[in-house]
């Protein structure tokens, strides 16, 4: 009910099938058996109930599944089906991390194979999709967790790290059973060419074939944390000025609606602590995610501003969600025991999410952008029957805009109705934005 609450309509959990691990195994990323979930949260009926109950309230599942690589506790590792049913080494070689081996073309062959045939960490056997019972038998399990438990969508783990071909396999694979599947890959790059390389929709230098319709959008996620906290008016590239530029890259993507844009997850810090505990600039990153030409992602407790170190600690970072058992003395979902400043940001992503799901434009509409000035940035989201107008002001004062620049999207006559609360604005005389703000405006003409 709170999540649903607050206007979210998928649930994105980590892996929940068994991860029967010594140590790190609450994390999920260790599969120990790929057909079953960890009984700590219970039983595949008690999934399917999940799944089913997250329906009846709008709200589909996204079941994180990780084809790269298993938990070495996993019952093959007793008596592997093939010896090479995973890549083996003498002696042990991990992965070089180098995720640029899978497009460069002057990669040397060996750096191209130790990236996808190495492995994470002693306790995480490699797969080898190569074998082809192997790869099978992956591509079936995916098909057979989506129809099982009637799932909305899969979020694909470390995806570049699985071997190329069998990736282009699986994926064709899963979208021909499922074809308005929701399938996004996990490609944890700063560079938008890495990211777009594995897209279904473009040509590719090499010949290779995707099938993937959605990456995570980790360029971007960068960007506008770096792009937030840097003073404007210290040239083109920084403040705003990094987003519109950055939004040039939009070239790239067949389909850039269908990007997965988050403020943080269990790999990041919290958005709130990298802002530097600024509640003005939290609220201009939720409303960006929320407003530009991505599919939004939030991480659990960013709503109530949960903090962690300002350098990544998995700890902190992936720390309980405050509320929902009895005796919690700080409680998200009642309320009890938040401070003002939280209040405050719940309540705003509420109104924010609930509005954007009656909104058309934010969810298939063009996009629009004006170079930013003077610490201000204002988008355009449209479509043949509504327009959405989005203003930032970093300053640290009353900012007056000047509205006849952005002509080609409004009419002399327009008025803008605030989203969150309801204040109507005469877009065709300067508009005066509060000290460090987020405006979005249904824009009409009377």
């Amino acid at each position: 009910d709170y999540i649903a609450g607050l206007g979210f309509t998928q649930l994105w959990p980590t892996p929940l099938v068994e991860n029967k691990q010594p140590s790190y195994s609450y994390h999920g990323y260790s599969p120990t058996d790929l057909y079953k979930i960890d009984p700590r949260f219970g039983r595949n009926d008690d999934y399917r109930a999940l799944v089913a109950q997250a329906r009846a309230k709008g709200m589909g599942v996204i079941h994180d599944i990780v084809p790269n690589h298993i938990g070495s506790g996993h019952w093959w590792m007793a008596d592997l089906p093939s010896r090479d049913w995973v890549n083996q080494h003498a002696p042990y070689t991990e992965t070089n991390h180098r995720h640029v081996t899978q497009l460069d073309p002057y990669t040397a062959p060996s750096d191209r194979e130790r990236f996808a045939g190495g492995w994470f960490v002693p306790t995480m056997p490699d797969l080898n999709q190569r074998n082809p019972r192997l790869a099978r038998y992956l591509i079936q399990n995916a098909i057979w967790w989506v129809e099982d438990a009637g799932l909305s969508g899969l979020r694909v783990d470390t995806y570049p790290y699985s071997d190329k071909a069998f990736l282009s396999r699986w994926s064709a694979a899963v979208m021909r059973e499922y074809p308005r599947l929701t399938l996004v890959g996990e490609e944890m790059s700063n560079n938008p060419l890495m990211v777009a390389y594995w897209l279904a929709g473009r040509p590719k230098h090499d010949g290779y074939v995707s099938h993937m319709p959605s990456m995570m959008d980790f360029p971007l996620h960068y960007w506008l944390r770096d792009a937030l906290v840097e003073p404007e008016g210290k040239g083109y590239g920084t403040g705003w000025g990094k987003i519109y530029d950055a939004m040039t890259n939009d070239a790239l993507y067949p389909e850039p609606t269908r990007m997965v844009l988050f403020e943080g997850n269990h790999d990041t810090n919290r958005i709130y602590s990298a802002l530097g505990e600024d509640a003005a600039l939290n609220r201009m990153a939720v409303t960006f995610i929320a407003t530009t030409a991505r599919t939004p992602q939030f991480f659990y407790g960013s709503e109530i501003l949960m903090k962690s170190p300002v350098e990544r600690a998995d700890g902190p970072t992936r720390a309980d969600f405050p509320g929902g058992w009895a005796g919690d003395a700080v409680d998200a979902v009642s309320g009890r025991g938040l401070t003002d400043a939280q209040r405050d940001a719940q309540a705003y992503l509420r109104k924010l999410l609930t509005w954007r799901k009656t909104a058309p434009a934010i969810h298939r509409g063009q996009l629009m952008h004006y170079n930013p000035l003077d610490g201000v940035y204002v988008y355009f989201r449209y479509t043949a029957t509504q327009k959405v107008m989005v203003v930032m002001n970093k300053n640290a004062a009353t900012t007056t805009l000047d509205t006849s620049r952005f002509s080609d999207m409004l009419p002399p006559r327009a008025v803008g109705r605030d989203v969150i609360s309801g204040t109507r604005h005469e877009l065709g005389r300067a508009l005066a934005l509060p000290a460090r703000s987020a405006l979005v405006l249904e824009v009409t003409e009377p």
